[in-house]
């Protein structure tokens, strides 16, 4: 079992978005089953544009008020979602999309404030419930997830796209979770793609100012992907593993 998550500017980008795609079909055709998680912050700050309301970020999260939610949950849930359903389908896969607040694929608790700041309706995801996924696989379709989850008492949560992956591969018991962005890998100091590090080096790395921007929550979730049993970590297309220690 193989959990995809796929970001960033590969979201953006119709030419590599439809190489990334190609090989998912490929393997899926040979009888691998796959889990796509997607996120899609540049859809939603190209509609936030288009309507004329202010993007607001804090500690690299999105504050996500009500009316911004409903943006999220549209974008999100609908336009990003269906866009890769349809190629996948184009491509001769039998996709089907889903949010994680469907079926309580993703469970979260309302993120606490940060340094004072009330980010709103962002949530920290908790735990992943497998069963509406597992149901798809049986019945032959490839889930595509969108990073909302479910709060409390029937609420919807924005949440980080990577921890929402490390935690469907986690409940999934995934032997394998790759994120593929629009960066070749873990940059060390001198710039250069960090090929290999065990989670003792993955936490050095994050205790220092080395991984900085939207490397942090990628390397944070691979660390909670690995501490649940999730054998092969990768970041980037070939670029970053992460292994057992």
């Amino acid at each position: 079992m193989r959990v995809i998550k796929l970001g960033g500017s590969l979201l953006d980008d119709a030419a590599r978005r439809a190489q990334v795609l190609r090989g998912v079909a490929q393997a899926w055709k040979r009888g691998e089953p796959i889990v796509i998680v997607h996120g899609g912050g540049k859809h939603i700050d190209a509609h936030l544009k288009r309507l004329g309301l202010e993007k607001r970020t804090h500690a690299g999260l999105r504050i996500t008020d009500d009316t911004t939610l409903e943006i999220v949950i549209a974008v999100l849930g609908g336009v990003v979602n269906k866009m890769l359903v349809s190629e996948l389908s184009k491509m001769g896969v039998k996709a089907a999309g889903i949010s994680g607040s469907d079926g309580g694929t993703l469970i979260a608790d309302r993120h606490p404030h940060i340094d004072g700041v009330d980010l709103g309706n962002v949530g920290r995801v908790r735990r992943s419930d497998p069963t509406l996924v597992r149901s798809m696989l049986t019945a032959g379709f490839l889930p595509v997830v969108s990073s909302l989850a479910a709060g409390a008492r029937g609420t919807l949560l924005n949440v980080n796209a990577d921890s929402a992956a490390a935690a469907i591969a986690a409940g999934l018991n995934a032997t394998s979770l790759v994120f593929l962005t629009d960066v070749a890998g873990l940059l060390d100091r001198k710039g250069a793609v960090v090929a290999s590090l065990d989670a003792d080096d993955a936490r050095a790395m994050l205790a220092s100012d080395v991984v900085t921007g939207g490397m942090r929550p990628k390397l944070e979730a691979a660390l909670q992907a690995l501490a649940s049993g999730v054998t092969s970590i990768r970041i980037g297309e070939g670029g970053t593993s992460l292994v057992a220690a």
